[in-house]
């Protein structure tokens, strides 16, 4: 089967909301809305969401879509301001816009599985887009388990001479591509193939996964480098790039029953897969996306581009 048509929109979908990002970034001083679980969500991620909804809504209207926000904290009525200040941004690319449709287009994003289905992180990396650093937008298909279509944009991002601003696509069984988010014309990206100079990233915030550890395992496998830390799934990119040969997210010792986010990997994993690289949980097994929002049957995280993987997993079992 061919999936040209949901990539297109999915490409659309996110280059519009990459677009209302920045414009939200650059115009004003992004306050940050505290969610129930401590972490910040901006009026970015609720018109990034209800943008890329919209347009998944109207092309596959049968699709449903698991998004990391709830239009149900911003329809409070504590939230009448924020609410008017996303419909506000939205009315830059959709000027007739009313909040109803807003959280309309939201709650779209409230689906807890499917056969079929997207999943969606309208700003992965909040924190990286408060303080003007990495952030991405992340949005992927998923089919009987299994991710087919992935679009990655990276407005903070800078690689192989390309950005700042990246935009990275990858269709199953067609190989992962980035471009410019300025520039249509896409190159096809490869994960590293040589053995030296290697280097791993994991995430800036400490709590995110477990950094010792991982620093011992990287140097275990010949990594001596020290670890690129970045926000969001522009860690992703950087494996499938060659920028690094190694993403390494073990769970934290303060949080050892974490388990992933679906929206937080999905579209990472298809777009380093396609480069030829390889994604699997700390245990060596493949990311189960059939169990809704959270990876309950997988346990951290291991990304590489293929060579080192096994020795990774062995090292971990040690």
């Amino acid at each position: 089967m061919s999936y040209e048509r949901e990539k297109i929109i999915a490409i659309e979908a996110v280059l519009a909301a990459t677009q209302l990002c920045e414009q939200v970034r650059q115009q004003i001083s992004p306050a940050a809305i505290e969610k129930k679980d401590k972490s910040p969500v901006t009026i970015a991620d609720y018109g990034s969401q209800a943008l890329i909804c919209r347009a998944l809504a109207e092309a596959f209207p049968q699709d449903p879509v698991i998004a990391e926000e709830e239009a149900a904290a911003l329809g409070s009525a504590e939230m009448k301001l924020q609410l008017q200040q996303v419909t506000d941004s939205i009315r830059q690319v959709i000027p007739t816009v009313v909040p109803a449709e807003v959280l309309n287009w939201i709650g779209h994003g409230s689906a807890q599985s499917g056969d079929r289905y997207w999943t969606l992180d309208p700003i992965d990396g909040t924190k990286g887009f408060l303080r003007q650093d990495q952030y991405a937008v992340a949005l992927a298909l998923v089919e009987a388990g299994e991710i087919k279509v992935g679009v990655l944009s990276c407005p903070a991002l800078s690689l192989n001479g390309l950005g700042p601003g990246l935009l990275f696509t990858a269709v199953r069984g067609e190989g992962a591509t980035m471009r410019s988010l300025e520039n249509e014309a896409s190159q096809p990206i490869q994960v590293a193939q040589g053995t030296q100079n290697l280097r791993f990233v994991e995430s800036v915030e400490s709590g995110h996964g477990n950094q010792s550890q991982q620093s011992a395992i990287a140097q275990t496998v010949g990594i001596t480098a020290p670890s690129l830390r970045m926000d969001s799934q522009a860690k992703y990119a950087a494996v499938a790039t060659g920028e690094a040969a190694l993403y390494l997210r073990l769970p934290s010792p303060k949080t050892p029953d974490y388990r992933e986010k679906i929206w937080d990997h999905a579209a990472g994993v298809i777009v380093v897969e396609e480069a030829g690289g390889k994604v699997t949980d700390m245990y060596g097994q493949k990311l189960d996306f059939t169990q809704g929002a959270k990876l309950v049957h997988n346990q951290g995280v291991i990304v590489s581009n293929g060579r080192l993987h096994d020795q990774v997993i062995a090292a971990l079992a040690t």
